[in-house]
C-alpha cells in the first residue's frame, strides 16, 4: 500500500474556500494512486480563542480541560474536509485522536505520541476512504484527551508517518518551503531544495518558523523525510532528510537569527568549584533556558565574571532567582535587553577549515562587535547589539554566497 500523509496548517484551511482547496490537493495525490492520510490543524486563530475562553473562567483552569477544549479546533476543520470530500463524491471521515487511537504520555499541553493503533485506519484506507485525522491530541493511559504542544500537528503527522510506514510526508503551509534566511530581512534568501534534518532542527532552534523543533526531532529520529510545500502555489517545495542525501556544495546552508534575547552578567562572583552549577541551579528549577555562557577569570584568579543568554520573558524572574541566591557572591548584576543572536549553520563547516574567521571578518569589516559566541559541530552563533542585526544578517548571506 502506497501512502502518504498530507498535512495542512492553520493557514491553509483558513476559510472555506481554503479548504476547498486542500481538497484539490489531496484529490491530486488520489489520482496519482496514493492512500491518503491527512492531518489538519485548527483554523487559524482558533486555538488561540479556545484558549482565551478557558482565562475568561480562571486563571487556574485544569490542565485535562484545558486541552479537552482546545483541542476540539481541528474537529472542525477535519469534518469540514471530510464533508467537502463526500460532496464531491469520495468516501471520507473525520477521526479524532482517541477514534483511532494515538497514545500518548507525559504532560497535558505537552504530551508525546507513543504509539498509534493503525488497525482502523488501515481498513478505512483498503475500502478506499481517505481519513482526516485531527492534529495536535491523542489520549493518555487515564483515557484523557492530551494535546502535543507547539506544533503538534505536525508532529502528529510525522508520528502517523512513521507507524503507517508512509512513503511520503508532506507538510503544507503558506510559504514555499525553508529559506537561507527570512526572506523579509534578507530579499535575496533563496529557497533550499534540500535540507538535512540537523540544519533544519538547528535552524528551527534559532528562529526559522517553517516547523517546531520538537517535529523534526521526531523526523530526525524516526527518519522520516519531510517534504515542506506552498498550499496555494503548485511548486515545488523543500525537503528535510538525511545527511547523506544532502549536496555538499554549499558550506553554510542557512542564516538564523533571534529578536527575543536577553543577556545577564555577573561581575566579581567568587570563583570556586561548583559556582556555575549554583547560579544556573535555580534557573534550571524554574524552567529557564540558558542559552549562550561566557566566563572570564580576572588576573588574581579569585574572582571571574559570567555572562549569560536568556530569553527576554525570563529575565526579571531570572533577576530575582540571583538575588536572593545564597549559595553564590558577587559584586554587580548586569543585564541588557537590546541583543540579538546571528547564527550560520551547515554540515559542510564540519570539515572546512577558515568558516569561524570568514564569519569573524565579514562582521568586523561591518564594524560589528561581537559580545558573546557558542558554537556546535554545525553552528557557530554570535550575540550582537539589535541594531546591527539586519545588517550582520546581511552581511553573512553575502560572505557565504547563499543569495546565489
Amino acid at each position: 500500500m502506497k501512502i502518504v500523509v498530507l498535512k495542512f496548517g492553520g493557514t491553509s484551511v483558513g476559510s472555506i474556500d481554503r479548504i476547498k482547496n486542500v481538497t484539490k490537493i489531496i484529490i491530486s495525490y488520489l489520482k496519482k494512486k496514493y492512500k491518503v492520510i491527512v492531518v489538519s490543524s485548527a483554523i487559524s486563530g482558533e486555538t488561540n480563542k479556545l484558549a482565551k475562553l478557558t482565562k475568561q473562567i480562571s486563571n487556574n483552569f485544569p490542565s485535562s480541560e484545558y486541552d479537552s477544549i482546545v483541542s476540539t479546533g481541528e474537529q472542525i476543520s477535519c469534518a469540514l474536509i471530510a464533508g467537502r470530500l463526500n460532496h464531491l463524491g469520495y468516501v471520507s471521515r473525520s477521526w479524532l485522536g482517541w477514534q483511532i487511537p494515538i497514545f500518548t504520555s507525559g504532560n497535558y499541553s505537552n504530551s508525546r505520541i507513543d504509539s498509534i493503533n493503525t488497525k482502523k485506519i488501515l481498513q478505512f484506507l483498503k475500502q478506499g476512504g481517505v481519513p482526516i485525522i485531527t492534529g495536535f491530541q491523542g489520549i493518555n493511559s487515564q483515557n484523557r484527551i492530551t494535546t502535543i504542544g507547539r506544533g503538534g500537528s505536525d508532529a502528529s503527522a510525522i508520528m502517523i508517518a512513521k507507524f503507517f510506514s508512509a512513503k511520503r510526508c508532506v507538510i503544507y503551509t503558506d510559504v514555499n518551503g525553508v529559506y537561507t534566511t527570512d526572506p523579509k530581512v534578507v530579499p535575496n534568501a533563496k529557497k533550499i531544495k534540500k535540507i538535512s534534518y540537523e540544519e533544519m532542527l538547528e535552524m528551527a532552534s534559532l528562529g526559522a518558523k517553517v516547523m517546531q523543533p520538537k517535529s523534526i526531532q521526531d523526523a530526525r529520529l524516526n527518519r522520516i523525510d519531510i517534504e515542506v510545500r506552498n498550499s496555494f502555489k503548485n511548486i515545488s517545495g523543500s525537503l528535510i532528510t538525511k545527511r547523506k542525501n544532502v549536496s555538499k556544495k554549499n558550506i553554510i546552508r542557512g542564516v538564523s537569527f533571534t529578536k527575543n534575547d536577553a543577556k545577564v552578567t555577573l561581575i566579581g562572583v567568587k570563583d570556586s568549584p561548583g559556582v556555575a552549577a549554583a547560579i544556573f541551579e535555580p534557573l534550571f528549577k524554574n524552567s529557564i533556558n540558558v542559552d549562550m555562557v561566557v566566563q572570564n577569570i580576572s588576573s588574581n584568579k579569585k574572582e571571574t565574571d559570567l555572562t549569560f543568554t536568556i530569553k527576554k520573558e525570563d529575565l526579571s524572574k531570572t533577576k530575582k532567582l540571583i538575588k536572593v541566591n545564597n549559595k553564590i557572591r558577587f559584586k554587580k548584576i548586569v543585564t541588557d535587553e537590546s541583543v540579538s543572536k546571528v547564527s550560520i549553520i551547515g554540515v559542510g563547516m564540519i570539515t572546512t577549515p577558515g568558516v569561524t574567521f570568514r564569519m569573524f571578518n565579514a562582521l568586523a569589516k561591518k564594524n560589528i562587535n561581537i559580545q558573546v559566541i557558542s558554537t556546535s559541530e554545525i553552528k557557530i552563533s554570535v550575540l550582537v547589539k539589535q541594531q546591527n542585526l539586519k545588517k550582520a544578517v546581511d552581511v553573512l548571506h553575502k560572505e557565504f554566497k547563499l543569495d546565489y
